[in-house]
């Protein structure tokens, strides 16, 4: 009996984790756009714990932030709206993934989860993600309703994770999506490619 009851809490354990790795790497379903003109600028996961941890280079960091200033620079002159997504781990299973796998970067109450300078007050409106897909708890679509938006335009990290993931939700939508690959940072250029193409399969716009 003992070991039928640990059988079944170590079977409850690991389905508990399968679960939320499923959440994490999940692109969401949501209900199709009506035409919209405007255009938003996503900056997706530009924030201090991921910035400041080591997997991107320093020549890589300072290329992709000269190219995301210019891109805040062109939507602030056009008075295209600005997103920050933060990312926050706030579900348990997928928080303690994130303690396991990830560091622990960016679990909800910890500190760098704020974007980088001067993104932080450049932004003029965040939004807070739990998974890769920014658009699964539905606040980013409401938010893009409101604004009227119809197409975005994508930069941040990484591109085989929270941008990919980001802007196929986007297009299942059926929102335009333009990623600016140099203001797109990535750890491994060898998937990159082929996330690439995928993003392409899916009519996602890669500049």
């Amino acid at each position: 009996m003992i070991w039928t009851l640990l059988a079944f809490a170590i079977l409850g354990i690991v389905v508990w984790f399968a679960n939320g790795i499923r959440k994490i790497g999940a692109v969401s379903v949501g209900e199709p756009i009506p035409a919209r003109s405007e255009t938003a600028l996503l900056l997706i996961d530009l924030q201090t714990a991921f910035w400041e941890a080591g997997t991107f280079t320093d020549t890589a960091k300072a290329e992709a932030r000269t190219r995301i200033m210019a891109e805040v620079e062109k939507a602030k002159a056009a008075r295209t709206p600005i997103i920050g997504v933060r990312h926050e781990w706030s579900i348990p299973s997928t928080k303690a993934i994130a303690k396991l796998l990830g560091k622990g970067l960016a679990i909800e109450g910890t500190a760098g989860t704020e974007l980088i300078a001067p993104l932080d007050e450049l932004a003029d409106y965040t939004v807070v993600k739990r998974v890769q897909d920014a658009f699964e708890t539905g606040e980013l679509d409401r938010l893009l309703r409101q604004l009227e938006v119809g197409k975005l335009r994508i930069v941040g990290l990484d591109m085989n994770y929270c941008v990919a993931k980001t802007a196929l939700a986007a297009r299942q939508r059926g929102y335009e999506v333009d990623i600016v690959r140099q203001g797109v940072l990535t750890a491994d250029q060898k998937k990159s490619e082929k996330t690439c193409d995928l993003l392409r399969e899916k009519q996602v716009k890669l500049q």
